[in-house]
């Protein structure tokens, strides 16, 4: 492999080499690269949710149940789906007996407001002509005895007359705030309202061009991993080859090693021979002339005790010849300049190179990778024109723009709404006022009146005090009679307006009524049938729709666009992974030069090989070896020489064996040590040449024959690798694109234009209209009405109670009784003293 001096010289000024640690990968599957990242989508669809909402629990619960079952009871009537088609579809068709008659409770109601109406103004006119004529609501002619009780009755009527007239209209002043403070936020809500759906129409087109814009996920995803591409399937045949390339490697290293100390070895064994050789020739004469002096003086009469030293100077002389060792010299010329190559650095540079195969690699491929770079940028088709192909992106502005208008046309009708809101709010106020005056009157007489029963026995301000609450209820009763006509009016047209909408409109949107008349075919006209105005191919069904909505489906399930709308299509990139594929197939990259072995050290393990190492007669060095330098133990001669001089008697003699004991020291330490030493190294050296040299031979052609075998089979593995990781890679970047098209169509399919806001707009539009606005509607008109009916008797309890307050100005018809004579003089009598 071509060496790259400049990037191996980076990479070696680290100072740490290139060793890449790689997690091991197999040859087989993907899992070098390892598995594709999961792409964090953006969601497209925005947040629409409609507020549910919803009338907090009080204590006009009960009474809007009260009234809710009363018009229940005025109107028996089902709902009128043929009318009501007949009313939409030709409205000149429609008979009014055929609306009198489905309208036939509030028919009854009606006469019996006009029969007040009439009644009431009659009643407290011909009141007014008898109060004239003192003919109604005078005084009491007589007192008798029943007269108590009877006041108790009536006073008791009317108490609990005007307690019922207090409890109604204090209920109806609750009512008429509480709907008065209900309809400004009512009001406000219906824009909400239309502003939400028109989000939900208008911002359909924009959710799928950003589901279209974010294709720039995957493309850069993908664009961000072409540029490691190659140093990714550098790596994989890193991580792959590296288990054969390092043990070839580490072949090639222990190898070269084996040939340095064996070359150490052969040439330390000649050039200790020599030197034994020569140890050898100056030891043997010194050896020899020590004996000759030893053996005249130890086998002299005057030598007592010599025998065993003696015997020992009979064999001082040379044990091993070392002239007789084989010759290495025509092993060591073959193998003269060996080794040439220096083995580690060679091993070492090998593994730099082979480490920085991911590096190199990318080198390689990176024109590659541009062009690759310029296809993955192109667009698909396709995503370009998925959103204008979308069924409702044409409805859309249509759609919007009519809810637009409706919102804006909706604001001033809805002020308008407020303002006779508030007019009737005065009215409602202004009413209920005059009812609690008339309660106030009335509580008043009663407590005067019965004040001034309890001071009877004060005439004078018993009478002041009956005449006054007298007077009192008489005034209750005039405001009674001037309420009557208002009361009743407002009563009957709030009554007609409120229970219709109730019993026509709120029960039959509640019960459900109202979805299957509009799913019915034939009760809309075709300008309100909602599958043509969006152009769908079935008919929708909008009971359907709103149960859908509610659970918060989009409009693709609730319009069915999978009849009109391949998705599919539009997510069809196969022609855009042709290209890609197509394109992944030129990379390449070149390994057909990668070197495990040198020339210089081919050459070297060749020399070794042909050196014939493995000829030598090592047991002829060995047979050598094993022979002492000197047969006889020089040291311990010398120590017994030692002896021997002191024990002999002759001094002469005594003498001349101490320095024949000093002389053989003194040769052991300077001849025979070094002697022995180089024979230890001999030994040494022939022992590591004699135990590798049989297997050296093997172990270099078995190296050899490696590195030949992987010189061809490396390019071969190396481009299968190539191709497979191709393909893997591939696979990986087709993962995220299969990510963004499962991502699209989970998104327009479950999350794109969700019609929640439908379902909420008309689930709050049901809560605004009936519970927020229609039932404290009807139950002020209930309690103003019950208001109304109740003075009737409030006027008859009043005008009878007020006769038992008036003073009695006739005498009873009884004279005998002191108590009722008022101008009885008692007589005078005569005093006893």
């Amino acid at each position: 492999m071509v060496r790259a001096p400049d990037l191996l010289a980076a990479l070696l000024g680290l100072g740490l080499g290139v060793v890449l640690t790689l997690s091991g990968a197999g040859a087989a599957g993907c899992r070098a690269l390892g598995p594709a990242e999961r792409l964090a989508f953006a969601p497209a669809a925005r947040a629409r949710w409609q507020a549910p909402r919803a009338r907090a629990p009080g204590p006009l619960d009960s009474l809007y149940g009260t009234v809710r079952s009363f018009l229940s009871v005025v109107q028996l009537n089902p709902f009128p789906a043929e009318l009501i088609k007949t009313l939409l579809n030709e409205p000149a068709s429609v008979k009014v007996d055929e609306v009198l008659r489905y309208q036939a409770g509030y028919v009854v109601c009606a006469v019996i407001a006009g029969l007040y109406l009439l009644a009431m103004p009659t009643a407290g006119l011909c009141f007014c002509c008898l109060r004239c004529r003192r003919r109604c609501g005078g005084r009491v002619k007589m007192e008798h005895k029943t007269m108590a009780c009877e006041r108790g009755v009536l006073m008791t009527f009317l108490l609990l007359t005007t307690l019922v007239l207090l409890i109604g209209v204090v209920t109806a002043f609750v009512t008429n705030q509480h709907m008065h403070e209900q309809m400004g936020p009512s009001a406000a809500a219906v824009p909400e309202a239309l502003l939400s759906l028109r989000g939900l129409v208008s911002e359909v087109p924009q959710e799928l061009q950003a589901v279209a814009e974010q294709f720039s996920l995957p493309q850069e995803q993908v664009l961000e991993e072409l540029n490691g591409v190659g140093s990714s399937i550098g790596k994989a045949m890193h991580s792959q080859l590296k288990s054969t390339v390092y043990e070839a490697l580490a072949s090639v290293l222990s190898l070269g090693q084996a040939l340095q100390v064996s070359v150490d070895h052969l040439r330390g064994l000649n050039a200790t021979s020599v030197e034994l050789q020569e140890g050898q020739d100056a030891l043997a004469p010194a050896l020899h002339g020590h004996r000759l002096r030893l053996l005249a003086l130890l086998q002299g009469p005057h030598c007592q005790g010599c025998a065993g030293a003696l015997n020992k100077s009979h064999t001082l002389e040379l044990g091993a010849d070392f002239n007789q060792v084989p010759s290495v010299g025509h092993v060591l010329h073959r193998l003269k300049d060996v080794p040439e190559a220096n083995f580690y650095s060679m091993v070492w540079e090998e593994n730099i190179t082979f480490n920085a195969l991911p590096i190199l690699a990318a080198l390689q491929t990176a024109d590659m990778v541009r062009e690759l770079k310029k296809v993955v940028a192109e667009q698909p088709r396709g995503l370009n024109t998925m959103g204008e192909a979308f069924p409702v992106w044409e409805a859309a502005s249509r759609w919007s723009q009519a809810l637009e208008e409706v919102e804006e046309s909706s604001r001033p009708f809805l002020e308008e709404v407020q303002r006779y809101e508030r007019y009737r709010w005065i009215a409602g106020c202004v009413l209920c006022s005059v009812i609690l005056l008339v309660v106030v009157c009335n509580l008043l007489g009663l407590n005067l009146g019965i004040w001034g029963l309890s001071a009877r026995e004060d005439p004078s301000h018993s009478e002041a005090k009956g005449e006054a609450a007298a007077r009192f209820l008489m005034v209750g009763v005039g405001f009674s009679f001037l309420l009557a006509v208002p009361l009743i009016l407002l009563v009957f047209s709030t009554f007609l307006v409120g229970g219709n909408v109730q019993t026509l409109v709120c029960q039959s949107w509640e019960s459900g009524e109202l979805y299957e008349f509009v799913d019915t075919p034939g009760n809309l006209p075709p300008s309100m049938n909602l599958s043509q105005l969006l152009g769908l191919k079935r008919n929708l069904s909008i009971l359907l729709a709103y149960e859908q909505c509610k659970q918060g489906a989009t409009l693709w399930t609730v319009l069915q666009l999978n009849d009109s709308y391949d998705l599919e299509k539009h997510l069809d990139i196969s022609q855009y992974t042709i290209k890609l594929q197509h394109e992944l197939q030129k990379l390449k990259v070149d390994v057909q030069n990668l070197d495990l072995l040198s020339p210089a050290a081919r050459r070297d393990l060749e020399a070794l090989q042909s050196s014939g190492l493995e000829n030598i007669h090592y047991p002829g060095f060995l047979v050598e070896i094993q022979k002492p330098v000197v047969n006889s133990d020089v040291e311990k001669l010398a120590q017994e020489l030692e002896g021997l001089s002191q024990t002999q008697g002759n001094a002469t003699l005594g003498q001349k064996l101490q320095e024949e004991a000093r002389g053989l020291q003194h040769l052991h330490q300077e001849k025979v040590l070094p002697q022995q030493k180089l024979v230890a190294k001999l030994n040494l050296s022939v022992q590591a040449l004699a135990s590798s040299a049989p297997h050296l031979q093997s172990e270099i052609l078995g190296v050899l024959d490696r590195v030949t075998y992987l010189k061809g089979e490396l390019p071969t593995r190396a481009t299968h690798i190539l191709r497979n990781e191709s393909e893997c890679f591939l696979m990986r970047e087709m993962s995220y694109f299969s990510q963004y098209t499962a991502w699209v169509r989970e998104e327009v399919t479950q999350r794109i234009a969700t019609c929640q806001p439908l379902s909420g707009a008309l689930d709050n539009g049901r809560v605004i209209l009936c519970d927020m606005v229609a039932d404290p509607w009807n139950a002020f008109w209930f309690c103003l009405g019950w208001c109304t009916f109740f003075l009737i008797p409030s006027i008859v309890f009043a005008v009878k109670t007020s006769k038992y307050f008036r003073p009695i100005r006739k005498r009873l018809s009884s004279t005998s009784s002191e108590e009722t004579q008022l101008f009885h003089i008692p007589r005078v009598t005569s005093l006893k003293l």
